[in-house]
């Protein structure tokens, strides 16, 4: 179902690391990947990153049914990564 390399970025929350949820998720075929403890920024770029998904996508558009939204998804992800000027990239 899910791509070989698909690995979920967590925080050492109880409900990441709870067994039910490490089950899940290896039911899955999702690979578990922790950030390292005592480092927020993973989790605050996880958040910001939802945060302008919503914003440019989720809460400007409506979508008739899964297929769409899945479609646009890929659209965005598509942009995101090769055009928004980011940090990571020196803002170019």
């Amino acid at each position: 179902m899910w791509p070989e390399w698909l690995t979920l970025r967590h925080d050492h929350g109880s409900h990441f690391i709870a067994e039910d949820f490490q089950q899940e998720i290896a039911f899955l075929g999702i690979k578990d990947s922790a950030s390292y403890v005592r480092e927020p920024q993973g989790n605050c770029i996880a958040e910001r990153f939802v945060r302008i998904l919503k914003e440019n996508l989720l809460w400007v558009r409506s979508f008739r049914n899964v297929e769409e939204l899945r479609l646009a998804l890929l659209v965005f992800k598509e942009t995101y990564n090769r055009k928004w000027r980011i940090g990571r990239h020196g803002y170019r």
